[in-house]
């Protein structure tokens, strides 16, 4: 029987673990302390080392939307950052934008509205018309599709969508008036 090339004196040869640092994350008001190698994108920081799988992996190129969360109130896609590069910054994700007991504005409004079919893309478009309500630039339905168009939903709720985002950027403009 020939040699395995990969077996030395009986032991397997083994690849290095890859190298890990310390990042502090302050993630939905909390402070979670990870070791993670430096290449981890917030997005795998998230899903597989906090079990945060609200913040969905949909297309990894920052092209579909559906891991946009809030770092200190702006959207982001966290497929395209490092985990390390959010330290020190607040980061919202779907889960920090209310609970089982008290919806969040907007998440009421895309029940209200239908404004979902299988739910894959829910939680990057919540995040996403968090961001744009916290930008102020959305006044008008047109507005609101320009702002919103980074967030692609394959069940085409587009239109229920938008009056979700519509009902709630109105309720925000009236309370500021």
């Amino acid at each position: 029987m020939p040699e395995n090339p990969t077996h030395t004196s009986g032991a397997a040869i083994t690849a290095p673990l890859p190298p890990v640092s310390p990042v502090t994350l302050r993630i939905n008001g909390q402070e979670r302390q990870l070791h993670i190698a430096p290449w981890t994108t917030l997005l795998d920081a998230l899903r597989e080392y906090l079990d945060l799988t609200g913040t969905k992996k949909g297309c990894d190129h920052g092209q579909c939307g559906a891991c946009t969360v809030l770092v200190d109130g702006k959207r982001i896609n966290a497929c395209l950052t490092l985990a390390v590069m959010q330290e020190g910054r607040d980061i919202t994700t779907i889960e920090g934008m209310g609970t089982e007991e008290k919806l969040h504005p907007l998440q009421q409004a895309f029940i209200d509205h239908d404004a979902f079919q299988c739910g894959y893309c829910t939680p990057g478009q919540i995040c996403s018309a968090q961001g744009l309500i916290n930008e102020g630039k959305a006044k008008t339905a047109a507005e609101i599709k320009e702002l919103m168009s980074g967030n692609l939903c394959r069940c085409g709720a587009y239109t229920n969508i938008l009056a979700a985002v519509q009902e709630v950027v109105e309720m925000e403009l009236k309370i500021k008036n």
